[in-house]
């Protein structure tokens, strides 16, 4: 698989098989993804892999966890402008229409939205953390190294969700990971393989021209 197809045939999978996937795969992919671009060679990523019994232990956790979350960040801005708001609001209507969950239903609406929270069933996932000390730099660098892992894992055959929504679970992943006070949560990684006969799973979302977002310029 070259670059271009691996770009082309990622997609945020939101139903997997059960189908486990080796440590030894993750680490040799978290390893290569390594080398992805980061600003001064900091590298600051902080990874904490789930996998197997702990991937159980995590979820038996997680439904025990009675205390008061707070989101380690705004997932996205206030008051979102256009043509973000619009970009946005589409892929939700795209996924919804695909599940058949009725724009009033808000109840599978909700249902649907605590998958986040199971990893959509993938047997494997990672939490990425980063010092407290980084800024919106380093957070870039998070960026790339997660873009150049879910890139190495469509080569090696494997399927990624990546997930902001679990910075809303700041407290319980921090305490279950035992992560230091000076980590904080950036996202989750669901690992696994995509069932094909999901609905879900043949969501493609849309990108906005090039002529939107890109200039040429004149000399």
């Amino acid at each position: 698989m070259d670059v271009s197809e691996a770009v082309d045939s990622r997609i945020s999978v939101r139903e997997f098989l059960k189908d486990p996937v080796e440590n030894s795969l993750i680490s040799e992919l978290l390893e290569k993804a390594s080398r992805s671009a980061s600003g001064g060679n900091l590298q600051p990523w902080k990874i904490y892999v789930i996998n197997n019994e702990t991937m159980s232990s995590f979820h038996k956790f997680q439904s025990e966890w009675t205390d008061p979350e707070t989101p380690a960040y705004s997932i996205y801005p206030e008051n979102l402008k256009e043509p973000y708001k619009t970009s946005r609001f589409e892929v939700g209507v795209d996924m919804y229409s695909i599940l058949d969950i009725g724009r009033d239903d808000k109840e599978g609406r909700f249902k649907q939205m605590l998958k986040n929270f199971e990893f959509f069933g993938a047997p494997a996932a990672f939490f990425c953390f980063t010092d407290r000390q980084m800024g919106r730099p380093q957070w870039s660098d998070l960026g790339m190294f997660l873009q150049t892992f879910m890139l190495l894992a469509r080569e090696a055959g494997l399927d990624t969700c990546p997930q902001e929504a679990w910075a809303m679970k700041q407290e319980s992943v921090t305490s279950f990971v035992k992560a230091p006070e000076e980590e904080m949560l950036f996202c989750g990684m669901a690992i696994g393989y995509r069932d094909p006969e999901a609905p879900i799973n043949s969501l493609r979302t849309s990108r906005r021209p090039i002529e939107d977002w890109a200039t040429f310029l004149d000399e």
